[in-house]
């Protein structure tokens, strides 16, 4: 869980004037839904929501707001921002308790990249999928997931059956062994099978001729 607390302010009036006003006051406005309760439209303080998004824990993460006095855990479900200036301009919130199961977007880290046999003769890592959508407990939602391709050849391909997912998370896709990445082929990995198989027809080529003379 992250360590972000927001104070909220709830909102008396719903639809895209209140909204602007909010935004000319400062705030950002938004909602909070979900746990069976009924929808509550609320504002955030925009700086406040801009500090937490930089924080980077912000988006897709478990967080606290807080209402008078009395904190919810929520998830971050949507951050809306602006065409031009890029800045917030809703915030939509789930609220979750510690052991609710959710699905969310987890980024892939790969690492073995450097030590690849297939990437190492010149082959390129293709990366498939740069996020994972997973299910697993609100309040363990993991950072990023580690994808080792270090045993990785040109014509591999990695499938979510062979990453190891941390205690209590699971694929969302349950369906079918996805492709995360593979290794295929350069221009230059191409060229150098190509020359080593010139090469070998050269030795080849080579042997019999002094064969040939050798019979003479």
């Amino acid at each position: 869980m992250s360590d972000i607390c927001l104070e909220v302010v709830v909102r008396d009036e719903t639809g895209t004037g209140p909204a602007r006003a909010a935004r000319r006051d400062g705030a950002v406005p938004g909602v909070i839904y979900g746990g069976g309760i009924d929808p509550v439209a609320i504002a955030l303080r925009k700086n406040e929501v801009l500090k937490a998004i930089n924080s980077g824990r912000f988006l897709a993460n478990m967080i606290e707001i807080s209402h008078e006095g009395k904190k919810q855990k929520v998830i971050t479900k949507d951050v809306q921002f602006h065409p031009v200036s890029d800045m917030p301009v809703h915030v939509d919130l789930y609220r979750v308790k510690e052991d609710t199961i959710i699905e969310v977007d987890v980024s892939v880290n790969f690492v073995g990249d450097d030590v690849s046999p297939g990437i190492k003769r010149g082959g390129i890592l293709n990366v498939v999928r740069y996020n994972i959508e997973v299910k697993c407990p609100a309040g363990s939602i993991p950072d990023s997931i580690e994808v080792d391709v270090s045993s990785m050849e040109i014509g591999d391909s990695l499938h979510i059956s062979e990453i190891t997912l941390p205690e209590g998370v699971t694929p969302a896709i349950d369906d079918r062994d996805f492709t995360i990445a593979t290794v295929v082929s350069s221009r230059a990995s191409k060229e150098a099978d190509s020359a080593g198989g010139d090469a070998d027809a050269d030795g080849a080529d080579d042997a019999g001729a002094e064969e040939a003379a050798g019979d003479e």
